[in-house]
């Protein structure tokens, strides 16, 4: 009943701006040879016989792991969760197609992966302790599209924004994806922000690098830095 509510009056919402997209990922890149041999000229050879024997698209001449996978720039900060390896169960989502979250600022962005991090990651491993710390990096991606708005229907809808429970959100995903919308933007659960569920990679462009950010857990809650060893703010 409620998905039928729902429904029946959606709006669409004409999103002409760039969203944070906040992943996992490194600050610094890593040599594959540099502990292979201290001569250059042997890492050389390594890094042409790389080259030889690596099929496209991985033609990047410097040998480097950009976590959490050695892709493109393109393939990390936007296709990657459209690939079938990589559909996971989330909010929009049962797991049988991949959704792309973006958020408003990169303040939304924070407050929703810290959730998941402490609740869905560090909390079921049993790893919440002090000190525990995670690097990620937040990409700019423009996004231009007509997106389903669920923002004016929460309030007679409040599931749609529910901490935890994802039965009627991932009902109304995957009905977007069937019926080919190209993605839906709704308030975040976490804060005061906005998320937006991308179901067409199609409709983002322009992904670039906004910054890298550590999270750390001091005093029973999350820090947040921007510059290593520097507080931005707590979660």
């Amino acid at each position: 009943m409620s998905l039928s509510l729902l429904f029946e009056s959606l709006r669409l919402e004409d999103v002409q701006q760039d969203l944070s997209r906040n992943i996992v990922s490194i600050r610094l890149s890593q040599d594959l040879f540099d502990d292979l041999s201290t001569d250059r000229h042997d890492q050389d050879v390594a890094i042409q016989h790389e080259m030889a024997t690596k099929p496209w698209p991985y033609q990047s001449k410097v040998p480097v792991i950009d976590r959490p996978f050695e892709e493109a720039e393109w393939i990390e900060a936007v296709a990657y969760p459209f690939q079938p390896p990589n559909w996971s169960r989330s909010r929009f989502s049962n797991g049988s197609f991949g959704v792309w979250y973006g958020a408003d600022r990169i303040e939304t962005s924070i407050f929703e992966t810290v959730w998941h991090w402490r609740k869905r990651l560090l909390a079921d491993a049993g790893f919440e302790r002090e000190g525990i710390s995670i690097e990620r990096k937040v990409y700019l991606v423009r996004c231009e599209a007509a997106l389903v708005d669920f923002r004016p229907e929460i309030q007679r809808l409040p599931a749609l924004i529910h901490p935890e429970e994802y039965e009627l959100t991932q009902q109304a995903g995957q009905r977007l994806h069937k019926e080919g919308f190209p993605g839906l933007v709704s308030r975040s659960a976490r804060c005061e922000g906005d998320v937006f569920g991308i179901l067409n990679p199609s409709v983002l462009s322009g992904p670039r690098i906004m910054c890298y950010l550590n999270y750390r857990i001091v005093g029973g809650r999350v820090q947040v830095e921007r510059e290593t060893g520097t507080p931005w703010m707590t979660v």
